[in-house]
């Protein structure tokens, strides 16, 4: 018996464009908040103009609400990152609008470059981090909306705590959510 699943045997789904639906008024299914995410960053005047960068913390702006999912536009200036943490028993889907992200799992650390899409199911824990030396801007829906955002320790802050060193982080050639 074969262990992989089939999303891991076909690839990243959001590479294969001739699955995606296109986005409708009101999206109900993961391929339908895909396609919503990405004509949303295809069409920047929908966006570019209400962007604003903040040094102190992260900037975030709800761009709509619909019936069950909300979408939110987050700036990150270098260095800022959101700590590690879920959303509840929302599922997302996470797109690069500009810039660069790096995204940090249990299953490892994943560069995330303008146009890079990533989907998740309600508890995948995971850290957003600028670690680049430009601000990055993301588009952000959540389904239902957004209504817990759990913290989670840091592998390393648990450590350091029991005075392990620092694990070191590699990279999950092909991770999948």
């Amino acid at each position: 018996m074969n262990s992989d699943s089939d999303l891991q045997i076909a690839g990243d789904l959001l590479e294969v464009t001739h699955l995606l639906q296109p986005a409708r008024e009101h999206p109900e299914t993961v391929a339908e908040f895909v396609g919503l995410a990405r004509s949303i960053a295809a069409d920047r005047s929908q966006w570019e103009h209400l962007v604003e960068y903040d040094a102190t913390t992260r900037w975030y702006h709800r761009l709509r609400t619909g019936p069950g999912y909300e979408v939110w536009l987050l700036s990150w200036v270098p260095g800022q990152g959101s700590g590690l943490h879920d959303h509840g028993p929302s599922s997302g889907v996470l797109t690069l609008l500009q810039g660069e992200l790096t995204e940090r799992t249990e299953g490892g650390v994943r560069a995330l470059g303008t146009g890079a899409q990533r989907v998740f199911a309600p508890g995948y824990a995971h850290e957003v981090v600028n670690d680049s030396l430009e601000p990055a801007v993301s588009l952000h829906v959540y389904f239902p909306g957004l209504t817990q955002m759990p913290m989670h320790p840091q592998a390393d802050d648990s450590a350091r705590a029991a005075g392990a060193p620092s694990p070191a982080c590699s990279v999950a050639e092909g991770a999948t959510v």
